[in-house]
């Protein structure tokens, strides 16, 4: 079926998308981002113990990841040491400062300088880290450095399309769902589904304004609590 709202050149026939900036994005950088509430730190060998005692009593975060849980410090120390060396996925450790600690990972993935494309993923957070302010607060930073900073057009989200969370997640964040890619990949033996997201760079303002206003300290009250709330209003 052709998708007759798909964007076009008015003046071409047969049709054919509209005339974009093809310059190549710069490819992101093993740098420190710092936030109110959070610290990205580039991932390194160091950040294993920390994550490790993040990681306890955790497994079932590691459900829809394609590694984990880790039976030892030493498996994760190795899976860390692998993962800190790659530049796509590149990876961070995330340090909320209400603990000071390493209590999860994030990255930028799949990057692809020549379609201006680029993914949020792999992002793992302990428990004390999930559903907080300095979770929002560490992807805000990474959506933020792709589109502000290194001029993407199109971030990215994929997840198990069982992972309900992440969906959830998503649609918070602003980003727009397009659909289900069926038996995509094996993780762990068992068949996964794999449902997309994405923001344009047309999309991304708004959002970006939205996330900031509700990470601003003037929005959480003296319990730690936001007074008001991130989803979208059109979701």
């Amino acid at each position: 079926m052709i998708n007759t709202n798909a964007p076009r050149d008015p003046v071409c026939d047969p049709p054919v998308g509209p005339v974009v900036d093809a310059t190549p994005r710069p490819l992101p950088a093993r740098i420190m981002h710092r936030g109110g509430a959070v610290t990205l730190e580039p991932l390194h060998a160091r950040h294993v113990p920390e994550l490790w005692r993040a990681a306890q009593s955790a497994d079932e975060s590691f459900a829809y990841m394609g590694y984990g849980p880790f039976a030892t410090e030493a498996a994760l120390g190795g899976f860390i040491a692998e993962f800190a060396a790659q530049h796509d996925p590149l990876a961070w450790a995330v340090r909320p400062h209400i603990s000071g600690a390493a209590e999860g990972w994030i990255t930028l993935m799949e990057i692809q300088p020549k379609n201006a494309a680029i993914e949020i993923g792999n992002i793992w957070f302990g428990p004390r880290m999930q559903r907080s302010r300095a979770a929002t607060e560490a992807m805000y930073l990474l959506m933020r450095h792709a589109m502000d900073d290194l001029g993407y057009r199109r971030l990215v989200w994929k997840c198990n399309a069982l992972n309900a969370p992440s969906r959830r997640a998503a649609t918070r964040l602003g980003f727009v769902f397009e659909g289900e890619l069926r038996a995509h990949m094996v993780i762990k033996g068992r068949r996964r589904d794999t449902a997309f997201f994405a923001m344009l760079d047309g999309e991304w303002p708004a959002r970006r304004d939205a996330i900031a206003a509700w990470l601003d300290a003037s929005n959480w009250d003296q319990d730690g609590r936001p007074k008001t709330s991130l989803a979208r209003r059109d979701a």
